[in-house]
């Protein structure tokens, strides 16, 4: 639309993280008066999507399906400090061209919908493995101590500087500013 302000500040995530609460339908007939009530979170890119998620894993794990059950509470999860980078560790299965793996990423965000969304494109690339194939068993910040991958590590420390490459002095006033100048302009600033 024309005129409209796109907020550029953080980068948007393509799945968010819901907790949904389902359960299986009481039913006289069945002797199902009361059921257990299950709660999950699951990471989709919307409401729907992230039901479907949640009946495709109470199918796996309490043999509930989506016909016999009912959502009784689906909200998003959102991040309690989003302007702080933090470690997240994500425990995740996935299917591969082979066979079914467990395996353990980490990842260097603000939120922990950024972390998944990075985990899904790294795994796209990395093994082939669809937003199906990838199975999230947890996620949890990871403190530093604790921290396995060596990618992250050296973004550790107090003394941690990174190079400003390539700096274009512009004139501090259009006064000062030159259409043309006797030498090429100096954009290193390394010694």
């Amino acid at each position: 639309a024309m005129g409209e302000v796109v907020d550029t500040t953080t980068v948007q995530a393509k799945y968010r993280q819901f907790q949904v609460v389902g359960r299986l339908k009481p039913s006289a007939e069945k002797g199902t008066r009361k059921a257990d009530i299950y709660k999950m979170n699951v990471f989709a890119a919307n409401e729907v999507q992230a039901k479907s998620r949640f009946w495709y894993y109470m199918s796996l794990l309490n043999r509930v399906k989506k016909a016999n059950g009912e959502v009784l509470q689906i909200n998003e999860v959102f991040e309690k400090k989003p302007q702080v980078v933090k470690t997240y560790g994500i425990w995740m299965r996935y299917d591969s061209r082979t066979g079914h793996h467990n395996a353990y990423r980490e990842y260097r965000e603000v939120s922990v919908n950024n972390a998944v969304s990075k985990m899904y494109q790294d795994m796209g690339s990395r093994h082939r493995s669809r937003f199906s194939n990838v199975q999230i068993i947890r996620t949890a910040i990871v403190p530093t101590y604790l921290m396995r991958k060596s990618w992250n590590m050296s973004y550790l420390g107090k003394k941690v500087a990174f190079p400003l490459t390539h700096r274009v002095l512009r004139p501090t006033s259009k006064s000062f500013k030159k259409i043309f100048v006797h030498r090429r302009p100096r954009t290193c600033f390394d010694k």
